[in-house]
């Protein structure tokens, strides 16, 4: 089998029955290279129940992480998923080091924002019927089956319900406001309930029907209505939709977080990092170590036996 990917092209999926497939996505970019590699490792040891796995990157950045591709895993570059008017350039206020994408129909955006937008817009392209989103920063370290997303048809939406207050000015309420004026919802500015996590799972057709909500909204094309601010989360944005515009429809919640991140501070000494994964819940399969945090992949490796 091929595993380069084709646009507009569906693969076939044969691992189960056509209404309760998944794959993993993982948006990523060369800094990241090497956690990734190790997330792919502890994928192709511990998870079962996924069709395919694809990495999004950047143009550039393709060649680089076609090292990871194997007949399941595949690299796919955002010129088949993004816009042509929206480009990267190297950032000249930064010295050139750090990338900015540019149109005339959204804000300047970054990167994290950019992984944002190819996460939604793979939907069109593949015929998997589960999105499973994994970032490029988690390392499995049990057993995990991702048909554990599907129960009777329907697709497991995380929801941290009561999260959010509503007098609340932090960020996850502001991209939860940014998100119900995306999709024209009448009604509270803010949806009291957080969607945010790693390792979780989204319908396709929930996410096409999404976007055309937008677009059938706005009357423009969904990236420039989600990218017209710099503060919005690809999962508060689906999680409103599911919600307050679907009803639910397709879904059934659960509030346990199946992967554990360190999020924020300082890098993990051996001992901190050795109690945080024994403190693992048992649902907990994986871990996320942010990498701006610069905890050193090779300690990770090493910790992990991996």
């Amino acid at each position: 089998m091929n595993s380069r990917f084709v646009p507009g092209e569906i693969p076939a999926v044969e691992l189960r029955p056509a209404d309760t497939t998944a794959a993993i996505v993982t948006a990523s970019y060369a800094p990241d290279f090497e956690r990734c590699r190790l997330l792919c490792e502890t994928i192709d040891r511990f998870v079962t129940g996924a069709a395919r796995h694809y990495i999004l990157v950047e143009e550039r950045d393709v060649r680089l992480f076609r090292q990871l591709e194997t007949v399941t895993r595949i690299v796919v570059s955002e010129r088949d998923l993004l816009p042509k008017w929206l480009r990267p350039y190297d950032d000249p206020l930064s010295f050139f080091r750090r990338r900015i994408w540019l149109s005339l129909k959204t804000q300047p955006l970054r990167g994290w924002h950019v992984q944002q937008l190819r996460r939604i817009a793979i939907a069109a392209h593949i015929g998997e019927a589960a999105l499973v989103y994994c970032d490029s920063d988690v390392a499995f370290l049990k057993s995990f089956d991702c048909g554990s997303f599907w129960r009777d048809g329907l697709v497991r939406l995380f929801r941290r319900d009561g999260a959010l207050v509503a007098d609340d000015q932090g960020e996850h309420r502001i991209w939860s406001v940014n998100a119900g004026r995306a999709l024209g919802i009448e009604g509270p500015p803010s949806s009291p309930h957080d969607y945010i996590a790693t390792l979780i799972a989204w319908r396709r057709d929930s996410v096409e029907a999404m976007c055309r909500r937008i677009e059938e909204v706005h009357a423009k094309h969904w990236i420039e209505v989600v990218a017209s601010v710099r503060k919005f989360s690809e999962c508060m944005l689906y999680g409103r939709y599911v919600d307050e515009v679907a009803a639910g429809a397709g879904h059934f919640h659960g509030r346990e977080e199946f992967c554990r991140v360190h999020w924020t501070g300082e890098p993990l000494s051996d001992e901190a990092f050795r109690e945080f994964v024994a403190t693992m819940t048992p649902d907990q399969v994986a871990i996320g170590m942010q990498s701006f945090i610069g905890t050193d992949l090779s300690r990770i490796r090493r910790l992990l036996g991996a």
